[in-house]
């Protein structure tokens, strides 16, 4: 816009000039070359006079000859020049459309650049720019610093070449050295197989579970008159070890025990050694075991921990242990039936069978060990008279009542010994030894008949009546004495060498074998105890076989002390049970 103002006399006139010139410049906008673009140019005189504007008259710049009507544009109005934010201005290029139109070019940003680390140590270290002048820089002449020069050039190499020229540059020897590690080790880790956490405890290795494997196909077996179903071993303890370590530390040494007995092998001794001392450490630092042996009323011992006492009890039988080792555990499991009581009646049922069981029958072979049945406070609950349900033999039938009335006799007179009374066997102990035997006549088995447990059955009631005579009536050869032998021997032929009943033998032919007077009676004996043998390959066979050997022997010598075969035991030095 072009204004001119004239001053001069009056009439004052004001020339107010508006031009609109046609000029050709490039277009912003506009992603082609630059290129001349023709406009209308128009001239606005205002001519005021000082009694007023009367009238405006535009002036009319022609157009150049070579310029085309077409190619004018009008001048947009004072409306078109506010600013309109909905309103997009279209420019028509010139020139037929392109068909495919040319992407608009953008400013290429360039990234930002690092700091430079080629400058001098002192300006690295002082954080200042340096200006890189070499041998020293002017920035540090400059500041009056002294230059530390320049590091050495480095160049790249690979970390066998930096170890095979053993250079000296710590921070790279370190670098390498950690990152070997980190190979090494990443190595390892990888190529090492991740372990599986033991499902089981206590069966660790291959050699456990083939442990395992006996205890349930073998081991369970020999133990009890069931084999499969109701077997007590398999329903009631294998479950229990399953959730409790200690016990099934004391089923794997028990089993290793058994397979030890029947193929020695090493293998299986120092395994079965090992899961020996792993239960014994289990009952040491259990807790309530201590609280129960300091006399602790309030100590409750779970029912794993009592079934432990039995197993290793057990295990000492396997491993036909003659010292004594099986007396800690009975003296615990008397202990824990006495103080307390399982929630569990099943277990219960058992624990009590099973104590009772080898408690007089350790009674049986021992000097100073008398059956709980002789206690006067002790009775057997009531849940247990269910002979036909029983895992063994006598002792919810009965029958071992009666043995522990033998055994208090057989005190009684080693007493009266003692003292040089006669006579041995005086009125009363022979009036109480007329009454057991009145008991064992009327005595009803209540297995059924013509089964190998009633076989088993009358074999205890004979070898309980042998054992009677044994201790009444004076050591020297009977012809009652003969008939009862030959009837044992009898019951003896109808059992099956591979029944289940040749799990509770072992103590009926040990009384049946110490009562054969006669040497036609003892080729037979002698072939069960080898049988059994076979079958169960416990331990404490053969040493209860030799004790029967020593009694024939004492008996050809006419020996009157062939009755007291627990005082012979204690001669030899040994100490076991015969279950």
């Amino acid at each position: 816009m072009a204004t001119d103002v004239v001053f001069g006399p009056a009439p004052l006139r004001t020339h107010n000039r508006l031009s609109i010139s046609s000029s050709s410049q490039p277009s912003p906008s506009s992603s082609e070359s630059p290129r001349n673009t023709p406009t209308l140019s128009i001239s606005i005189r205002c001519m005021s006079e000082s009694t007023g504007c009367d009238d405006i008259v535009p002036k009319i710049e022609e157009l150049d000859d070579d310029e085309e009507l077409g190619d004018v544009k009008i001048a947009p109005t004072a409306d078109d020049l506010l600013p309109s934010p909905n309103r997009a201005i279209a420019k028509r290029p010139r020139g037929r459309p392109r068909k495919h139109p040319i992407t608009p070019q953008t400013s290429i940003t360039k990234p930002p650049k690092g700091r430079s680390k080629t400058g001098c140590i002192t300006c690295r270290r002082r954080k200042k720019k340096c200006d890189e002048t070499k041998p020293h820089c002017i920035h540090c002449q400059k500041n009056n610093v002294h230059c530390e020069g320049y590091p050495p050039k480095e160049y790249w190499k690979s970390g066998k070449q930096r170890m095979a020229e053993g250079t000296d540059d710590t921070n790279s020897a370190d670098d390498i050295t950690s990152l070997l590690r980190t190979i090494v080790g990443r190595r390892i880790s990888f190529d090492r197989p991740r372990e599986l956490p033991i499902l089981i405890e206590g069966v660790e290795t291959d050699l456990d579970r083939y442990f395992l494997d006996h205890f349930n196909y073998n081991v369970s077996r020999v133990l009890s008159l069931f084999t499969d179903k109701q077997n007590p071993f398999k329903e009631i303890l294998l479950p229990m070890a399953i959730r409790h370590r200690g016990l099934m530390h004391s089923l794997l040494c028990l089993s290793g025990s058994h397979l030890a007995s029947r193929e020695p092998n090493n293998s299986f001794q120092e395994r079965q050694f090992h899961h020996f001392q792993c239960a014994l450490q289990n009952l040491r630092t259990d807790k309530n075991v201590a609280k129960s042996i300091a006399g602790d009323p309030t100590a409750l011992i779970e029912d794993p921990t009592v079934a432990q006492t039995l197993v290793l009890c057990l295990q000492s039988i396997c491993a036909g242990e003659v010292n004594g080792e099986y007396r800690p555990h009975m003296d615990a499991a008397k202990h824990l039936i006495q103080t307390q009581k399982s929630p569990n009646q099943e277990f219960q049922s058992f624990l009590f069978e099973f104590f009772i069981y080898h408690d007089v029958s350790n009674s049986v072979t021992s000097l100073d060990r008398q059956s709980v049945l002789m206690m006067e406070d002790f009775k057997l609950p009531q849940f247990m008279i269910q002979p036909e349900a029983g895992a063994l033999l006598g002792v919810v039938d009965g029958l071992f009542g009666y043995i522990s009335k033998i055994r208090q006799l057989r005190d009684r007179i080693r007493c009266r010994r003692s003292q040089d009374l006669k006579p041995l066997v005086d009125y009363q102990i022979l009036s109480d030894a007329q009454a057991i035997d009145a008991g064992l006549r009327s005595w009803i088995c209540v297995q059924e008949e013509d089964t190998p447990r009633w076989i088993a059955s009358m074999l205890y009631r004979q070898c309980t009546w042998l054992y009677l005579h044994r201790t009444i009536l004076p050591s020297a050869p009977n012809p009652n004495l003969k008939a009862a032998v030959d009837e044992g021997l009898f019951y003896l032929r109808q059992l099956p060498s591979d029944s289940s009943t040749q799990s509770i033998l072992l103590m009926p032919l040990f009384l049946l074998g110490c009562a054969a007077f006669e040497p036609e009676q003892r080729p037979e004996i002698l072939l069960a105890f080898e049988g059994l043998e076979a079958y169960s390959a416990l331990g404490n066979i053969k040493y209860a076989k030799a004790i029967v050997e020593k009694v024939w022997e004492m008996m050809d010598d006419g020996n009157e002390e062939s009755w007291d075969w627990e005082t012979i035991i204690s001669n030899q030095g040994w100490d076991f049970l015969v279950t």
